[in-house]
């Protein structure tokens, strides 16, 4: 399965997969790999390595294989952290996993880690915050439809799946049936 979430904080990616049963697989900058702690962290927690300035196939790939074994991975729509908290536009790349694989997505929105530690911060500040996980999305109609389309619908495609991910995550509202920590 891919959890799908918005972006606010370093905090989100523990978060949401501190809500799930099961082994989660992680997706850090290639970068970040190099600092011996942080690697070390980013290794125990089952993490991608993701080259975001270069094509990515090697990380698509490592992505892929890890689904199609059954896997589960913690996407973000969005490409990176929101510079002011709020929800940006989805980047078509989710779509492109969503369509290569044959996993449900389940949308999830975190509440209140850009206030606890924002990109703006230095260290995490204590604050209330909530994690909300949707019910799950399939896209059997638009990935049967990519297998047979003209490469300029498929990009449409890709758009499409992470524009209706992003929608569904904007949907999703705190209640007293969420996860809070």
């Amino acid at each position: 399965m891919i959890l799908a979430s918005n972006h606010a904080s370093f905090l989100d990616p523990p978060l949401v997969g501190a809500g799930v049963r099961r082994g989660i697989n992680y997706l850090a900058r290639e970068s970040l790999f190099r600092f011996p702690i942080v690697g070390w962290v980013l290794r125990r927690w089952n993490s991608v390595p993701v080259d975001r300035e270069g094509g990515g196939a090697k990380g698509l790939k490592a992505i892929l294989e890890r689904l199609l074994a059954g896997g589960a991975i913690i996407l973000f729509p969005e490409g990176t952290r929101s510079h002011d908290g709020r929800l940006q536009a989805a980047r078509s790349g989710i779509g492109l996993t969503v369509i290569k694989s044959a996993a449900p997505v389940i949308p999830v929105r975190v509440f209140g880690t850009y206030e606890a530690f924002g990109r703006h911060m230095s260290f995490p500040r204590p604050r209330r915050v909530t994690v909300k996980y949707g019910e799950p999305m399939r896209f059997e109609a638009l990935r049967a439809e990519a297998k047979t389309c003209a490469k300029p619908r498929l990009k449409e495609i890709y758009q499409q799946v992470a524009d209706e991910i992003m929608a569904a995550i904007s949907r999703l509202e705190p209640h007293a049936d969420t996860n809070t920590g």
